[in-house]
Parts: C-alpha cells; structure tokens; sequence
C-alpha cells in the first residue's frame, strides 16, 4: 500500500483531521500513521489504536501493511 493511499483511506475515515504518514523502511509496508481528530475523545488510548486499525483492517490480515505505529490524539482547544 502507497502512503498516498494510507493517507486518502485515513482522510476518508477522519474528515478534517490532521494526518501525518510516514513510510518507516521504505518497502511500503511498514508504517507510522499519526492521527489528531475529536472523535479520539473519551476513548482509551488502546481503543483509539483500535478504531485506526479498523481501516486498515483487511491490509494488516494479508501482510500488505505488516506494521503499523498509530499515534492518536484529540485537537487541543
């Protein structure tokens, strides 16, 4: 998976939030994804990762995506 599409499906999900992608080793198969959107608040940070995971779901059952580093956070006011 290209990060332009890591970053279109993360945009889709996440409307309006910031999103950074970032190819760890270069393979296009190992990530850190980083997260920043309201719906994140009042969720544990493991349900957090959670609901990232979620949308990547069938590329982490496969292998396309073998890892993924998530950081979540809800915008500061």
């Amino acid at each position: 998976m290209k990060p332009s599409q890591m970053q279109e499906r993360l945009e889709a999900a996440y409307p309006g939030a910031q999103i950074q992608v970032t190819d760890l080793t270069g393979t296009e198969d190992h990530y850190q994804v980083v997260v920043v959107h309201p719906v994140f608040k009042g969720l544990s940070r493991i349900e957090q990762h959670q609901h990232v995971m979620k949308v990547f779901a069938d590329e982490l059952r496969t292998g396309e995506v073998h890892a993924l580093t998530i950081k979540t956070a809800t915008p500061q006011n």
